[in-house]
């Protein structure tokens, strides 16, 4: 197991959180509610007055730190997913209800921020429906928070199917095996090209060749991930399907348009569904070689999916490239959370959590 591919897969995630727009949004949640109210009433002037300038995340006469490039919701539950792993996992979910929105007691510390999956699953377990119940019963039981989760386990080479299933069902738990068995055979793979032997966090970027050895941890990616993901469902009918859409463009970026028109129905009101995320994940990883610099870029091309879609790509590509290939300004601008949505883990460095594993 390579330490320089887990950090890289870690690293990646954060990286491809970074880059999709909706990262600003989540991070905007550091600032006063007003600022939002503000935003959404501009976006209300540009409906009613039929004007092109749409606003961005802003912060008026508050902190402008929140508004840089940084990882937001992925990468903090990923963080919280290696900080628990080895508890059981509807115990740690459990730990969870006491910050969810309106359940804690006054001055109780700020609360936390979820996807519809795993906020419904907690109200489910503060209301004694257990695991797999918890993710069955759900409205959002398809997403892929579990698949974001399932990184951790798989630069672990664990089973993430227990995680998953507090908080998923269906494809949505397909997703995070898929994920998991597809991280792990990266990390699996061999060294990283160029990665020195023991390389820590702080080590430069790789110079060697890289193309190599990542388009064959890709390879091996790929492989796994469709052998988790039966031909007869959603997911393992798009995962395919993405595959050989990118096969033809012959080029990430390329594939970015045919892969709109052959996923992407755009009638959904959210674009987290883990039927649509992980095969572009696949799909991306699998055209650039396995390489972050390509990959990522081309995932947040495609804007309804930019939520996950980057962070997925990310996690992928730098399982196969290792964190040597990932450019160090990404890297240092990534590896800081900002609690956002976990405040506890506000200021923690995300590759520092992975001392003792990689």
């Amino acid at each position: 197991m390579s330490g320089d591919r887990i950090r890289g897969a870690v690293a990646g995630l954060a990286v491809g959180d970074a880059v999709g727009w909706p990262a600003a949004r989540h991070r905007a949640a550091l600032h006063a509610p007003w600022g939002r109210r503000l935003h959404r009433e501009l976006d209300a002037f540009a409906e009613e007055h039929q004007v092109t300038t749409l606003p961005v995340p802003f912060a008026l006469n508050q902190p402008v730190a929140p508004l840089r490039i940084g990882p937001s919701d992925d990468a903090e539950w990923l963080a919280w997913t290696l900080l628990t792993i080895d508890r059981p996992r509807a115990d740690a979910f459990r730990d969870l209800i006491p910050s969810r929105p309106g359940t804690g007691p006054p001055g109780a510390p700020a609360p936390i921020r979820a996807r519809i999956s795993v906020a419904t699953a907690l109200d489910n377990l503060a209301n004694g429906v257990e695991p797999p119940a918890s993710g069955h019963d759900n409205p959002h039981h398809f997403d892929d928070a579990a698949a974001i989760r399932a990184v951790a386990f798989g630069v672990l080479g664990r089973d993430p199917t227990e995680d998953a299933q507090v908080t998923n069902a269906g494809d949505g738990v397909l997703a995070a095996q898929a994920m998991a068995a597809a991280v792990s055979a990266a990390v699996t793979s061999g060294p990283a090209s160029g990665a020195e032997p023991g390389a820590g966090p702080g080590a430069g970027p790789v110079t060697g060749p890289v193309t190599g050895s990542a388009a064959r941890a890709v390879a091996a990616a790929v492989e796994a991930a469709l052998a988790a993901l039966p031909e007869d469902t959603a997911i393992g009918h798009n995962a395919r399907l993405a595959l050989s859409v990118a096969r033809k463009a012959g080029d990430p970026f390329a594939a970015v348009p045919a892969l709109d028109a052959a996923l992407l129905d755009h009638v959904y009101s959210y674009g987290v569904g883990a039927a649509q995320t992980v095969p572009v994940a696949l799909a991306l990883a699998e055209a650039a070689g396995g390489e972050l610099t390509r990959a990522v870029p081309a995932a947040a091309c495609l804007a309804s999916l930019s939520d996950s879609a980057p962070a997925l790509t990310g996690a992928l590509t730098g399982a196969c490239g290792g964190y040597g290939a990932i450019p160090e300004g990404w890297t240092a601008t990534a590896r800081t959370l900002s609690g956002c949505c976990l405040p506890d883990l506000a200021g923690r460095d995300l590759i520092e959590l992975l001392e003792g594993i990689a």
